[in-house]
């Protein structure tokens, strides 16, 4: 839950929360505490000066931690967890097609990873509030969960929230050919690839107006400096 909703809608009136609150038989309020709570530990908050609650109990720094540190398998037990909670299949749950879906091992693996790709989505465009950090475009319809670091490159930070950004379609494809990227202290860099064609009025429109600006900040899980890093060393054209 607290890596699903924005950090603004983090409160007992939200129907996420109390939806999740009615499941598990708690309060409203509970959930909200205990999302705070995680948020306490969020080191990309701490790194903003957002402190969160003060009151973080040592069991909370368990369960963060543990989370935390493994986004490969934690995402989809959870997954797995709720769908229990929701009387629900996990294919159901995550509105996986199951006449879309091969059989035996294979299956579970499938559902697995798209499994995963819906919960990396879901957190990423809930840290930018469905907003594309390039463009301020917020039609989430036109939005990737863009990863920094490639999938295929990192396995173990392919659903680490902090390894993606919500960005619209034009520029993810344009950021993962390396003619864009963003640096570590978050600005738009545009490869000169693209500088070069100074009169190209599309180009102006779409790329060069963006050169050395700040991309529009997430609520939480900001992109980890060492991933952009990767990027503007490893797959940025200069």
């Amino acid at each position: 839950m607290y890596c699903k909703i924005p950090f603004g809608k983090i409160h007992n009136s939200n129907p996420r929360v109390i939806h999740l609150a009615n499941l598990i038989g708690r309060t409203p309020s509970s959930i909200a505490f205990k999302l705070v709570n995680f948020a306490s530990l969020d080191p990309s908050l701490k790194a903003r000066g957002i402190k969160g609650a003060s009151n973080a109990s040592k069991l909370d720094k368990v369960i963060w931690n543990e989370f935390y540190e493994n986004w490969e398998e934690l995402p989809f037990e959870s997954e797995k967890l709720l769908s229990k909670f929701e009387n629900k299949s996990i294919e159901l749950l995550n509105n996986i097609d199951i006449n879309d879906l091969p059989e035996g091992k294979t299956k579970l693996q499938v559902v697995k990873t798209r499994v995963n790709q819906t919960f990396f989505r879901s957190s990423i465009l809930a840290s930018y509030n469905n907003t594309c950090c390039i463009t301020g475009i917020k039609q989430s319809e036109l939005l990737i969960a863009g990863h920094i670091k490639p999938w295929s490159e990192d396995t173990k930070n392919r659903l680490n929230p902090r390894n993606g950004i919500a960005i619209n379609a034009l520029h993810d494809k344009a950021f993962e050919s390396g003619l864009i990227t963003i640096t570590p202290n978050y600005r738009i860099k545009i490869s000169n690839k693209l500088l070069i064609q100074k009169n190209s009025i599309p180009l102006e429109e779409h790329f060069f107006q963006y050169q050395n600006k700040e991309i529009l900040l997430p609520s939480k899980f900001l992109p980890d400096v060492e991933f952009l890093k990767y990027h503007n060393e490893n797959r940025f054209q200069s």
